[in-house]
């Protein structure tokens, strides 16, 4: 409703009735119930999935169907009721009007619509208590303040900055989840700025932020700032972003920094990347549980940094060939455009990766004082160079 007001195509529609989870799951045999904390039922039609939400009543202490962390945190919270009582369990107003698909009316308990008129996010509710319910409000009251455009209530506002640490309590799969929210909805510059502004970012990405506090000429911010403009233009044109280039960019400082001091300690350069790599996403796992499968090519984008300064004899063609080849690049010309790298060496790869076979093997034909190397066919045929995107 809050989007379609907006004349804003919705992502997906949320379904309340006050059948429980397990009804529902009687009358749709394609339906599936998950979640522990709030009871959900989705329901399948093809490839269409129609998440459906019970009617949330009043608080219930004395009920085993929800429980509070000492610190506020609802860890469960299965208590059904009524529409009139489900209206004050939502977060904010303009996400507490519903529409009646009986009579085509909107209800709104919460002045949701003037609300929505003025652009200003409100929580309903005491604000610390309602953060402290589920400190995941504080990132969303972020989210939806970038994407919509809405100014936030002085009364949601102002506990922020204190309550952050409360995100620390949160499960790291759960804000994992919501960081992709918040840096892939197309506004990542500007979410970066505020979450940084009320001292989230640092919850999400200790070591990051540290790093930033530090900066020396502005390197790092612009590192990452520019990174973040990209995504946004991209997903402006329609284009995807690969969450492990983006996650590259965000850990690069600290990597470098780790690394920085290990070559300092006497560990061979090679080395101290690979161990600052795993160090820093060790760490960084705690707070956000970035997959595997993430981790991995984002290993592979920070150490093909130093290999793409290898331009001679057979390297460059097997570099082109490598799956994280374009990734990497990118990653380099980045680099190169806000100070970090040459941009020399950017322009070579950039020529270089289009240039003929004949032109490639003047490129990479080693200097006079450099050793020469025994004749080899050249792979050149072999090396094909595959576009992806990956910012």
């Amino acid at each position: 409703m809050r989007d379609l007001l907006l004349g804003r195509e919705p992502k997906d529609f949320d379904v309340v009735t006050n059948a429980n989870p397990e009804q529902i799951r009687r009358i749709f045999r394609n339906c599936r119930l998950i979640g522990r904390r709030f009871r959900l039922a989705h329901v399948f039609f093809g490839q269409e999935l129609i998440e459906v939400a019970t009617f949330r009543g009043g608080a219930d202490e004395e009920s085993e169907n929800q429980h509070t962390h000492e610190d506020g945190r609802l860890l469960r919270d299965n208590i059904y009721g009524t529409l009139e009582e489900d209206v004050w369990r939502r977060d904010f107003t303009v996400n507490a009007l519903y529409y009646n698909i009986r009579d085509f009316s909107i209800i709104d308990y919460t002045n949701g619509m003037a609300d929505h008129a003025a652009g200003i996010l409100r929580l309903i509710g005491d604000p610390v208590t309602r953060y402290r319910e589920d400190p995941v409000r504080m990132l969303r009251v972020v989210r939806f303040a970038v994407k919509l455009g809405f100014t936030l209530d002085a009364a949601s506002e102002k506990p922020i900055a204190e309550l952050a640490h409360l995100l620390n309590g949160v499960p790291s799969a759960r804000l994992y989840d919501e960081m992709l929210k918040l840096f892939l909805s197309g506004y990542s510059l500007q979410t970066f700025e505020m979450l940084r502004h009320y001292g989230l970012f640092a919850v999400l990405f200790p070591e990051t932020d540290e790093c930033l506090n530090s900066e020396t000429e502005g390197f790092p911010r612009l590192f990452l700032a520019k990174a973040l403009e990209n995504s946004d233009k991209r997903i402006a044109d329609g284009k995807t972003i690969t969450p492990y280039f983006l996650l590259s960019v965000f850990l690069w400082e600290p990597v470098q920094s780790v690394a920085e001091q290990k070559i300092a300690d006497g560990e061979n350069k090679l080395f101290a990347y690979q161990n600052a790599a795993n160090e820093v996403l060790n760490r960084q796992i705690k707070c956000t549980a970035i997959p595997k499968r993430i981790t991995q090519s984002m290993r592979e984008v920070w150490l093909l940094q130093s290999r793409l300064q290898q331009c001679t004899g057979i390297k460059p063609y097997r570099l082109l060939a490598h799956p994280r080849f374009r990734a990497a690049y990118d990653f380099l010309m980045l680099r190169a455009e806000t100070g970090g790298a040459d941009p020399k060496l950017a322009q070579w790869w950039t020529e270089f990766q289009i240039a003929d076979e004949i032109k490639q093997k003047k490129m990479s034909r080693p200097s006079s004082n450099t050793k020469k190397r025994s004749p080899r066919k050249s792979p050149a045929s072999k090396a094909k160079f595959k576009t992806t995107d990956n910012l």
